[in-house]
């Protein structure tokens, strides 16, 4: 999604969960800074090598999801690629799995995460507000492809295509980047692990952003937004109303 058809969504998230901007800047001045000189350019080009008419699978961690099945997909053309959300790159590499890119805002086990990028991976590093002390703590130790995101304007070296949680950014990435198609697999906007109320109540209505932001990518088109169920079929994500 182009920054001036995704900015006005931002614009009602950061209202009503109350994100002050001056920290989104600071944070992304900060992520510039430390990413690799070779990441300071345009990434968009790059991810499209990746990506770009493949069929892309989303992995995302929903509670029991585990790995995408992907001896479910049929061979015989493109390989699928893989796009992690943070912490479902812990359930790919236990199966196996390599992802070709992670999206991932540094809040979840993040040694996996360096381990992929090691072998390959290519790690989107997204700033916000909340995370400084992260970005200044692990993107160094990145030893892999490094690129940068954050939730303004995109400029030098750091994307915005739209999307707020891990698993909806990555969502919006592989079909800005020209995916023939994207499948979600293990999204799940109803059920969380938090006990403490009032982060479990706040993580559930960044998943109901998830899921809207989700149903208006769907209904942007071109690129088909599917659901890939655990029995194998795929159905279209439901479109906004």
């Amino acid at each position: 999604m182009e920054y001036s058809a995704w900015a006005p969504h931002y614009e009602r998230i950061r209202a009503e969960f109350g994100f002050p901007f001056d920290r989104e800047q600071r944070a992304a001045a900060l992520l510039e800074s430390l990413l690799p000189r070779a990441a300071r350019h345009d990434p968009l080009p790059r991810l499209r090598e990746l990506l770009s008419g493949r069929e892309v699978v989303v992995a995302g961690l929903a509670p029991s999801a585990g790995p995408p099945p992907l001896w479910r997909r049929p061979g015989g053309g493109e390989p699928t690629a893989i796009v992690a959300a943070d912490g479902a790159t812990t359930a790919c590499l236990a199966a196996g799995i390599v992802p070709s890119v992670i999206v991932t805002d540094l809040d979840g086990p993040i040694p996996s995460e360096i381990a992929a990028n090691r072998r390959g991976s290519l790690v989107v590093v997204h700033a916000h507000g909340d995370n400084v002390e992260a970005l200044r703590e692990w993107v160094p130790q990145f030893p892999g492809e490094v690129v940068g995101s954050w939730a303004g304007p995109p400029r030098e070296g750091l994307l915005d295509v739209g999307g707020f949680t891990d698993g909806d950014r990555a969502a919006f990435l592989a079909a800005h980047t020209g995916a023939r198609r994207v499948l979600l697999w293990g999204f799940d906007f109803d059920h969380v692990t938090e006990t403490d109320p009032a982060g479990r109540a706040r993580k559930l209505a960044k998943l109901a952003w998830a899921r809207t932001l989700l149903a208006e990518l769907a209904a942007a088109g071109p690129v088909p937004i599917l659901t890939w169920n655990p029995d194998g079929t795929s159905v279209p994500y439901p479109t906004a109303r």
